[in-house]
This record gives C-alpha cells, sequence and structure tokens, in this order.
C-alpha cells in the first residue's frame, strides 16, 4: 500500500458505520487484520528507513482506530460471556448466538478441513480470560504437541456423537479445554477433559469456573494411568501415538467391558484406533485423517 492508499484505507475504516454494531463481528475482525498487516506493519517497515512525524502520527492514528475496534469485541465477550454464566447460552441458544455472530450454521457443516476460520477467533474470545500459559512438562516421545481442535470439528464432532442424557464426554489431551467446554455448551452433557499439563489443566478449570460451567471439569493425568470409570463417550485429537496410543486404547477397552461405550477421532491417530478388533466402525470418515470418526464398542 502507498501512504495515499493507507489514508484512504483509514477513513473508509472510520466511516464505515456498521464496524460499531457488534453483530458485525466478522466484519470487524477483518477490518482489524487489515489495518494490522497493511497499514500498520507496512508503517512499521517505512519508519525503519526514514523517522518522518507525518508516517508517525499515521501509525498512531492506525492504531487508535484498531483499538477502538478491538474495544468493540471485548466489551461484547463481556456481555456474551455474562449470558453464559447466567445460562442463557446454551443449547440450540448456544448455537444461535453462534449463527448471529459469525453466519456459522452447524447444521449444515459436515466433513470440516483441518484449518480454522473467524468462527474461532470468535470462540477464543469467549473463552479467554487468562493469558495461554507456557508448557512446564516435556513431552515424552510419542506424545503429540497441543494444538487445538478447530471449532468447526467440535461442533460436527457433537452432530455425529448421537448424545444422550445418559453420557458423560471426555476429552483425553484436553490442552486448554475448548472442546470440553463446547461439548458441554452445545449438547448439555457433563464433560470432563483429561491433560497431562499441569499449566494447561489450571487454564481450563479456571476457564470453566469463570463461565460457570459446574459439569465440565479438567483432571490433570496421565491418559495412561486416568479414570475413565464414568466415561460413555471419549474423544481424541491425536493427543499421542504409539505405544501411549495403544496403552489408552487397552484401559478404554476395559472400560467397555462394564459398559457400552464410543471412541470419537480425529488426526492420525484414527488409522490405529481402526484396527482394534473390540471397536465397530460407526461413522469411519472419509478416508481423510482429518475427518471425524466414530466407533462403538463391541461387547
Amino acid at each position: 500500500m502507498t501512504i495515499s492508499q493507507m489514508q484512504s484505507f483509514i477513513e473508509e475504516t472510520v466511516a464505515d458505520s456498521l464496524l460499531s454494531r457488534e453483530e458485525e463481528f466478522e466484519r470487524r475482525m477483518e477490518a482489524v487484520d487489515r489495518m494490522d498487516f497493511l497499514v500498520i506493519d507496512r508503517l512499521d517497515e517505512l519508519l525503519l528507513q526514514e523517522d518522518q512525524q507525518d508516517l508517525l502520527l499515521l501509525k498512531h492514528r492506525a492504531e487508535s482506530i484498531k483499538q477502538q475496534l478491538e474495544s468493540i469485541d471485548a466489551k461484547m465477550f463481556r456481555r456474551l460471556q455474562a449470558r453464559i454464566r447466567a445460562g442463557e447460552a446454551r443449547g440450540e441458544r448456544f448455537r444461535e448466538l453462534i449463527r448471529e455472530y459469525t453466519g456459522f450454521n452447524a447444521a449444515g457443516s459436515q466433513e470440516a478441513a483441518m484449518e480454522y476460520d473467524h468462527v474461532d477467533v470468535f470462540i477464543n474470545g469467549l473463552f479467554s480470560f487468562q493469558t495461554m500459559p507456557e508448557q512446564t512438562k516435556e513431552l515424552e516421545p510419542d506424545m503429540v504437541y497441543y494444538q487445538k481442535t478447530p471449532a468447526r470439528i467440535v461442533f460436527e464432532l457433537v452432530e455425529k456423537a448421537g448424545f444422550t442424557k445418559e453420557d458423560i464426554f471426555y476429552d483425553i489431551g484436553a490442552g486448554l479445554g475448548q472442546v470440553a467446554m463446547l461439548v458441554h455448551l452445545l449438547s448439555g452433557v457433563p464433560t470432563r477433559g483429561i491433560e497431562f499439563e499441569p499449566a494447561f489443566c489450571g487454564y481450563a478449570n479456571n476457564c470453566a469456573a469463570q463461565l460457570h460451567l459446574a459439569n465440565t471439569v479438567f483432571i490433570n493425568a496421565d491418559a495412561r494411568t486416568a479414570c475413565y470409570s464414568e466415561g460413555t463417550v471419549f474423544f481424541m485429537f491425536t493427543p499421542f501415538k504409539g505405544q501411549i496410543l495403544q496403552q489408552v486404547l487397552n484401559a478404554l477397552e476395559k472400560e467397555s467391558l462394564q459398559r457400552k461405550i464410543r471412541i470419537i477421532t480425529y488426526g492420525p491417530c484414527t488409522a490405529h484406533v481402526a484396527s482394534q478388533n473390540w471397536l465397530l466402525p460407526l461413522s469411519p470418515g472419509n478416508g481423510n485423517a482429518y475427518s471425524i470418526a466414530v466407533f462403538s464398542s463391541i461387547s
């Protein structure tokens, strides 16, 4: 962008009255991104070459506008978090909230790809109360570095899980807790998260407490030795592989001798789970590792 184009973009942004409307979240997100990358970052580059007062003033104005737009989002998220705390955004009402602010219709979503978009940004805003913590424990060789499950995948998970009021959902390798909290808000079933990293577990429990999600609990435990006696539906976004994955599956097989369970997978772990002779594929995915697969115990 030239200086003239930057000035024009800033004026167009200021004149766009829709950006001040809370429900125009995606429009505002795009404006903030463009202000960041096309204006502020570009001005930073120019200021390294020449220290001009007019460029510095233009940068300050761009930063001020960006902050104003972000403050609209911050106020919006505080109001929506209050609705969740009050129990006013659960089940279908939570889905309506997502549709209203992102345009995402979960009922029409199938086979979402492994990618992040404005729906993830919105969900992150709803669940953000503190800075993401640093990892404190070294991962073992077969453990996989934490990566968030895309929000669209969680919506698809809930559609395919077929939850009943008797179910209790476990997210094995829960990370910062987004899957378990989303599943609870969408389905109403009690949810549990098993997480190896204590800092992530503490973060997730704090978020659940802030939103008054009493039936969502995160347990700091090694998945190989965790207690699964309550669980009926288990989810894994490939938190580990190899021997650790098989040990966890062995533990779940023992649980399946007590009651029928379902396992939902996403990512490369699906192929290994599909090879277990005690599991029956209900929805095996489309051959792509990054699609939801659902299995049921045979016994």
